[in-house]
């Protein structure tokens, strides 16, 4: 959606898909091996194309097929800028305390972590007003309520992100 939003061209092969919590924190600790896996298609009830590279899962939630998925995550699996990675999370799909931690740890310059609750404790974490009395963040391409049409989104700089501008306040939200 960001991508989107900025015109930029998607280098990577994680739109319109999702993984739960711990394959995603497996999948960028291991970059470049699951990368260089072949996807393959796995039997699902869901109601879209599932694949697997290698022990994790791969939802393609935004896809028809399980041809058209595969052909998109090969056609930009190939644009990853290894020197260039800017990582974004959040505490949805079983995320738990231990995954937020494994994920602050990781060794990129450029992430972060949006969480339904403060968690000054975790350096890559950004916190997104609205959901304190849900498990998890909710969906941040949705509008918030009120007269301003805000996405929960847009209450993180993510211009300056993209950009490599990290910031020392990134929990200001949490005072």
């Amino acid at each position: 959606m960001i991508l989107h939003d900025l015109g930029i061209r998607f280098n990577t092969p994680t739109i319109n898909l999702f993984f739960e919590s711990r394959d995603y924190i497996k999948f960028v600790s291991k970059l470049d091996e699951y990368l260089s896996l072949e996807l393959t298609e796995t039997a699902s009830d869901k109601s879209y194309p599932v694949g697997k590279l290698g022990d994790i899962q791969v939802n393609f939630m935004h896809y028809k097929s399980f041809e058209d998925a595969k052909d998109k995550w090969n056609e930009r699996r190939q644009r990853v800028d290894r020197n260039n990675i800017f990582l974004m999370f959040t505490d949805k799909d079983g995320c738990t305390d231990d995954d937020l931690r494994a994920f602050d740890t990781l060794p990129y310059e450029h992430k972060v972590v949006f969480t339904h609750i403060p968690h000054p404790e975790i350096k890559s974490a950004y916190y997104i007003k609205g959901f304190e009395k849900e498990t998890e963040v909710g969906i941040l391409s949705d509008f918030k309520p009120g007269f301003f049409r805000r996405r929960y989104i847009d209450d993180f700089d993510y211009v300056s992100f993209l950009n490599g501008n990290q910031t020392e306040e990134r929990n200001r939200n949490d005072r």
